[in-house]
């Protein structure tokens, strides 16, 4: 009897005797005696009887041992098999982790089985009710559990990286790298990380590193605003993606309602087109860092820096937060119109205006702590 097809501890050589005893006592007829006395035939019988039987039991205490249920420490447990681990090794780690289950023979049964050649790395969960043969099958078909992360849209890198080192999944490889090395670890040709990593939910084997989760999320990134880039609109007064990521990082953060995005997309660049200062508060707070405390004032409006668009023109050295897809062609394929300003009306959503005489009108009807164009 054997597991999945293969042939069970013991029946290869219980088998071998059986037949190699057959074959001894068959009769042939070039022989003029029979070597074997007659009390010996008589015995034989029952020794293959008993071979028979010792087999049997044999294959029955393989099924037995096979297919049931083993004990856990706990409801769940999880271990991890690392490369380059055989079958014996991954056993022990398995019985180290919690698994109420001998390395040795499940190491056995496993190359009984024919799957002990096959057994994959990775973290793997396993819970109350599996059977040996059923933890040597998720080993060998490499049925790992996973991670999951959630980048969000409009995090800045200082939140993606609190993220990723905290993650209980994850190896913290990024822990005590300055941001140049984080860069060159992933090949990122930027000289700043922010905005690169596009917002999506990453799934990972637990215990990858976060360095292997940043790679993929700027490459996911650059492969979107290629495309994005690729199908600009041919009058956008962007110069190049990375301009294109920098407005993006801006609409993503000033979009409360996903169908503004359009117009407040065209605002910005019908600002840049004539030369008219962005003069948007997220810029402004975003280099003000962690010492924001949440309270925008007229001295910070007024105070200079590199991502002050009220004393600046142009855009900002860098994006200010991660867009999402949507916020890349928006900023690349914005919608049609002259609008100049724009207000935020208290309910996520956007009063947009032409000229400066019918913004301050917005402002004074929605209250002039909204913070609008």
């Amino acid at each position: 009897m054997g597991f999945g097809g293969a042939p069970q501890a013991g029946e290869g050589t219980c088998c071998g005797i059986i037949g190699a005893l057959l074959v001894a006592v068959a009769p042939r007829a070039d022989r003029d005696f029979d070597p074997i006395p007659p009390p010996m035939k008589r015995f034989l019988p029952r020794l293959l009887l008993l071979l028979s039987v010792l087999a049997a039991l044999v294959a029955a205490a393989g099924w037995w041992y096979a297919h049931r249920p083993l004990s856990l420490a706990a409801e769940r447990v999880d271990f991890t098999v690392a490369r380059g681990m055989g079958m014996r090794q991954a056993a022990g780690a398995i019985e180290r982790a919690g698994v109420g289950v001998d390395a040795r023979l499940l190491a056995l049964l496993a190359r009984v089985g024919g799957r002990d050649a096959r057994i994959k790395a990775g973290s793997y969960e396993v819970h109350a009710g599996i059977t040996p043969w059923q933890l040597i099958l998720k080993l060998s078909d490499g049925d790992v559990t996973q991670g999951e992360l959630l980048l969000v849209e409009g995090w800045t890198f200082r939140q993606v990286r609190q993220a990723l080192e905290s993650h209980p999944d994850l190896e913290p490889d990024t822990a005590g790298l300055g941001e140049a090395e984080i860069l060159e670890r992933i090949g990122a040709s930027a000289k700043h990380p922010e905005g690169l990593f596009f917002p999506d939910t990453y799934l990972f084997d637990k215990r990858s590193g976060a360095l292997a989760v940043l790679r993929r999320a700027h490459e996911s990134m650059q492969a979107r605003l290629d495309k994005a880039w690729a199908e600009r609109d041919p009058a956008t007064p962007l110069a190049s993606p990375y301009e294109a990521l920098i407005l993006a990082s801006i609409v993503e953060k000033e979009t409360g309602r996903p169908e503004d995005r359009g117009l407040v997309a065209s605002v910005f660049a019908n600002r840049l087109r004539i030369g008219m200062r962005l003069q948007t508060d997220p810029t402004v707070i975003y280099g003000l860092g962690p010492e924001f405390d949440g309270r925008l004032r007229r001295v910070h409006l007024d105070t200079d820096h590199p991502w002050n668009t009220y004393t600046r023109a142009g855009l900002p050295p860098t994006p200010i937060a991660m867009p999402g897809e949507a916020a890349l062609r928006a900023a690349l394929k914005p919608e049609k119109s002259d609008f100049l300003y724009f207000v935020a009306r208290g309910d996520g959503s956007s009063e947009f205006s032409r000229d400066l005489a019918a913004h301050n009108r917005a402002v004074n009807k929605y209250i002039r702590n909204g913070g609008g164009r």
